[in-house]
């Protein structure tokens, strides 16, 4: 069975059904039944094939949040064409490595006229809205491409902090298991209404949000980007009973007039999170809040999702969680041998969600997998003794300090309990003497009182743990689904 079998369940058997609400170029609320859906997708399907696309061809996409994307992945997985999204906030260097990289026959834009500048000379635009009008003239008649579930569904790539991004190619096979298995674990069905506010342009966005709304028949209200104003209104609105979002957004809806939150919570089923970790803090102020334990679960671009915590059971704050059904996990040492439940190691995950390899990156591969086939997350987590894992931040992030190991997630959470401090974030320098030493990144309420700091870790802490600098900035550096870009902080010397 292909991925669009899968989605027939309800383009074909949920037809009359609503399947989305969003707004169009006029700024006018449309609705959509899945049927409708059905229509686009086999009017554009048609059209690509015309334009001479084949399965295996790659399309990449520069676009926001829009009722097109959706037309797009639709046809492009119909029709065994791979699908490259771009991030919308990258710029010239960014796009044209993606684009040497991948070689798409063209890229799908909002403005190709604007949007020229962005990208090299010799490459193919095709803008949206002429697409979407030539797709129109299009006939409705149903394709289907004779697929293997283990062809390239999308080429997704990384924003890694070194080097150059790679694209890490998913199978139908990948989005296939990871939207099933999220939509049992996490129970969503027709009945629910799902909320859509992160950037399609990313798994988080695309594989949990999009294929799990397809697979399960929900209704979905999408929307261009977050904003928490807007989506006070949007809750309001749609009043949602599903929502996928990222700590920093739980953090700006904590913004929310206490009322406002009571009543979005009462209408609410399951708030899921991930992308980055979630503060034990914030879990629990949102639950204080919104009447709500949010759900953290851990994913990769490389692997979809792999842990979670349970829709039934405890959702333990700090933790992801149990791997999620037909996943494996385990946690090594430098040797890649297992280390007892309580001590950190990095994390290796194997199960169908696990994608093949990088695109035209064998050396990477190699890297990446051990010999007997296990993935290398480069995360350093920890299993307790009842089998809840707990991510320690990145194996690059650790700091070793003396010969003493420190992990920066360790700090950051005792920061995050400091009054006034809302968020931190601890790395380490170089030093001559001890080879690194830890400092801390603060986003503070008000002025920083390192002093109080400085005595607050230094009484519940091994001294070599306690940051030699605490600094004071106004926001971090971050990335489209708000993960801290550390080595973009502004540098710190002693004094």
């Amino acid at each position: 069975m292909q991925l669009a079998d899968l989605f027939e369940l309800s383009l074909i058997g949920r037809r009359d059904d609503i399947a989305l609400d969003y707004e169009g170029a006029d700024g006018v609320l449309a609705t959509l039944t899945f049927g409708d859906i059905d229509a686009r997708r086999n009017r554009l399907t048609h059209l690509l094939a015309h334009r001479g696309l084949k399965p295996g061809d790659r399309l990449a996409l520069h676009l926001a949040n829009r009722v097109e994307y959706i037309d797009l992945l639709l046809a492009c997985v119909t029709l065994g064409v791979v699908l490259v999204p771009i991030n919308v906030l990258y710029r010239e260097r960014e796009i044209a490595h993606i684009i040497a990289d991948a070689e798409p026959i063209a890229v799908v834009t909002s403005d190709s006229a604007s949007a020229s500048a962005l990208f090299p000379g010799d490459v193919t635009l095709w803008d949206v809205d002429e697409l979407t009008h030539s797709a129109a003239t299009q006939p409705k008649a149903r394709v289907r491409a004779a697929l293997d579930g283990d062809a390239p569904a999308l080429i997704v790539y990384t924003s890694g902090t070194t080097g150059r991004a790679k694209g890490a190619v998913l199978s139908h096979n990948n989005l296939l298991t990871n939207g099933t298995s999220l939509v049992t674990c996490w129970r969503i069905t027709s009945d629910d209404r799902y909320l859509a506010v992160l950037p399609l342009f990313h798994v988080h966005g695309l594989a949990n949000g999009l294929v799990t709304w397809l697979i399960s028949g929900c209704r979905m209200r999408l929307a261009e980007r977050f904003d928490v104003t807007r989506a006070a209104v949007l809750f309001e609105e749609f009043q949602p009973t599903l929502f996928f979002g990222v700590p920093t957004m739980y953090v700006r809806l904590l913004e929310l007039a206490p009322d406002l939150a009571r009543r979005i919570g009462a209408r609410m089923r399951l708030f899921v999170c991930g992308s980055a970790p979630l503060p034990a803090s914030t879990l629990e102020s949102f639950r204080d809040r919104f009447g709500h334990v949010i759900l953290e679960r851990y994913g990769m671009s490389e692997t979809l999702m792999n842990l979670s915590n349970p829709y039934e059971g405890e959702r333990r704050p700090g933790t992801v969680g149990f791997p999620l059904p037909g996943i494996s996990a385990r946690i090594v040492d430098a040797e890649l041998r297992d280390v007892s439940d309580g001590e950190t190691g990095e994390l290796l995950v194997r199960g169908p969600n696990v994608f093949r390899g990088y695109w035209c990156r064998p050396e990477a591969d190699a890297e990446a997998f051990t010999k007997d086939a296990w993935f290398r997350t480069g995360d350093l987590a920890q299993r307790a003794h009842d089998g809840y894992f707990t991510l320690c931040g990145r194996r690059s992030d650790l700091i070793i300090s003396g010969g003493f190991n420190i992990y920066p997630r360790e700090i950051e959470e005792l920061l995050l309990e400091e009054n006034g401090v809302r968020e931190a974030v601890v790395v380490g320098i170089p030093d001559t003497r001890r080879g690194e030493l830890p400092i801390a990144y603060l986003v503070t309420d008000d002025a920083l009182d390192v002093a109080a700091l400085d005595a607050s870790c230094r009484r519940q802490l091994a001294s070599f743990k306690v940051p030699r600098a605490f600094i004071r900035v106004d926001a971090f550096p971050r990335t489209a689904l708000g993960k801290v870009q550390k080595h973009l902080l502004p540098a710190w010397t002693p004094s």
